[in-house]
């Protein structure tokens, strides 16, 4: 699993958008969460892949569950952990595909490059008592989508190591009856695919790493504090966009005949990040985790060659 801002963070088998893990939460929010938990289930753990090259069904139809556990927000010092449904789609087509690593097509039928969707989801943050927040409005939960150019670097002969550049770019809208936007963001990454890792058939491990940099609305939504919310220990602050830091994730997953399994790993930095001297933010590095596994339960009995 090896796809976005900081802290966040799909199958579709937790899709990559492309494996971005940003979910942000902050006290009680059953309803909202009800609502986008299907879609932090195709963003969270992105990473989680699987790849074979031999013959497989045209399509697959399956469900599980997963755990998630990461900060409330990108710089805060508090977590939670998160149970989600996780759906597994996939659909290997000759131009189209949709599975582990995303919705994607074929540019010119061409093996170096595709064109993925690239999915993310927040939680809400909710004013608390106390902490960085308090006393603030509260933080809509938000669903980031764009393109992803995925080019194809190197690989090895027999496709087990492939290296990748990922290009995601994503604008971010609030969920609620108005929706807001609040901004783009772009996440940059090298990424290698390991396939039979350490000599084990069907295990696959992913690692990915790359910088992250948000638009001025966007910091601004999250990290701005404006006069009338200041106080003697948060003054106020304006975000101004730009580098938003770096992350990188390392993911292992196998589809066995009737279920998939996988896990990832992800450490966030924000030095050298543009809001830092926010006063909303209070670690400048962190790390979150994750694990799910879901069952195959229906497929196609065509089979077509996958490579991927």
């Amino acid at each position: 699993m090896a796809e976005g801002n900081p802290d966040k963070p799909s199958l579709i088998v937790w899709n990559k958008v492309r494996y971005s893990v940003r979910i942000r939460h902050e006290g009680s929010a059953l309803p909202v969460r009800r609502g986008i938990s299907w879609v932090l289930a195709l963003c969270a753990l992105s990473a989680l892949r699987d790849a074979r090259a031999d013959p497989q069904p045209l399509w697959e139809l399956g469900l599980g569950a997963g755990v998630l556990g990461f900060a409330d927000y990108r710089g805060a010092d508090s977590a939670h952990v998160y149970p989600l449904p996780v759906p597994y789609i996939v659909y290997r087509g000759k131009f189209l595909k949709a599975d582990e690593d995303g919705v994607r097509q074929l540019l010119f039928n061409q093996p170096y490059a595709e064109l993925n969707l690239s999915l993310n989801a927040t939680t809400p943050v909710f004013r608390r008592a106390s902490g960085a927040r308090a006393g603030m409005p509260d933080l809509k939960a938000t669903i980031e989508a764009g393109p992803a150019l995925a080019l194809h670097l190197w690989h090895t002969a027999d496709r087990r190591v492939k290296l990748d550049l990922r290009l995601p770019l994503r604008a971010a809208l609030t969920v609620e009856s108005s929706p807001q936007a609040i901004g783009w963001l772009f996440t940059p990454q090298l990424a290698v695919d390991i396939k039979d890792v350490w000599g084990k058939t069907g295990w696959k491990l992913g690692l990915l790493a790359g910088p992250l940099y948000a638009d001025r609305r966007y910091d601004d939504y999250f990290y701005s504090v404006e006069p009338r919310f200041s106080t003697p220990d948060r003054p106020a602050y304006h975000a101004r966009g730009g580098y938003a830091g770096s992350e990188a994730l390392v993911s292992l997953s196998k589809r066995f005949p009737g279920f998939w399994v996988g896990a990832y790993a992800r450490y966030d930095s924000l030095s050298g990040a543009t809001f830092t001297p926010s006063p909303l933010v209070r670690r400048h590095g962190y790390g979150s985790a994750g694990i799910a596994i879901a069952w195959i339960l229906r497929r196609s009995s065509r089979q077509v060659d996958a490579d991927d």
